[in-house]
């Protein structure tokens, strides 16, 4: 096995351990000492692939986001009905952390209590999957009519602020346990975003 080979294999075991880290602790609680119990690894052979804690976490976010939204790209979503688009999403959504369990605690703290020094680097991060997002924005105001005076540009940037401020709701509240406030976060997600939408529809009284 060439070295390159090694080298790949064990830092993907390296963060396959630290993903079984993250996926039960924050990263404050998350601990290198656990990492390298769960790979059977030394910790220099962290340092060695790692520079500390905090390249180590962010690559865990990456494997996350990215793996997520490599999902949701590949499966089909009609847009023809707008609660049908919003529950497909969402059932996507769940389907991916209901597989890959470890993730959503992961997800759950990048996303809504994230470390505030590393808040620069995760929104980078997460910047593929909040295409996706604006994408399907677009596709579900294909079937929809707005109201008077608010134009897609002006309801896609409404979008993006509810979710920042619907995100930011999250980020103080105190939890023992990330799989609940995940669980809150999800299921106010989707009524929240047919509220959205229904709120910049066109009234069938409206002329």
């Amino acid at each position: 096995m060439k070295r390159e080979e090694k080298n790949m294999l064990m830092r993907q075991q390296i963060i396959k351990s630290a993903i079984a880290e993250f996926g039960l602790n924050s990263y404050g609680e998350g601990s290198l000492n656990a990492i390298c119990k769960k790979g059977n690894i030394s910790k220099g052979i962290i340092y060695h692939y790692f520079k500390d804690k905090d390249e180590l976490y962010l690559a865990c976010v990456k494997e996350c986001f990215n793996s997520l939204t490599t999902f949701l790209k590949s499966e089909n979503i009609s847009f023809n009905n707008v609660e049908e688009a919003i529950e497909k999403l969402l059932d996507l959504c769940h389907q991916f952390f209901k597989e890959n369990p470890d993730f959503g605690n992961i997800f759950t703290n990048a996303l809504l209590q994230p470390p505030k020094h590393l808040l620069k680097e995760i929104k980078e991060i997460k910047a593929e999957l909040d295409k996706f997002n604006i994408n399907f924005y677009e596709q579900v105001l294909e079937n929809v009519n707005l109201k008077s005076g608010v134009s897609r540009e002006e309801a896609i940037e409404y979008f993006l602020i509810f979710q920042e401020s619907f995100n930011y709701y999250f980020h103080n509240k105190v939890y023992g346990d990330f799989r609940k406030l995940f669980t809150e976060h999800e299921l106010k997600l989707g009524n929240l975003l047919k509220i959205m939408f229904y709120g910049i529809a066109k009234e069938d009284t409206e002329k």
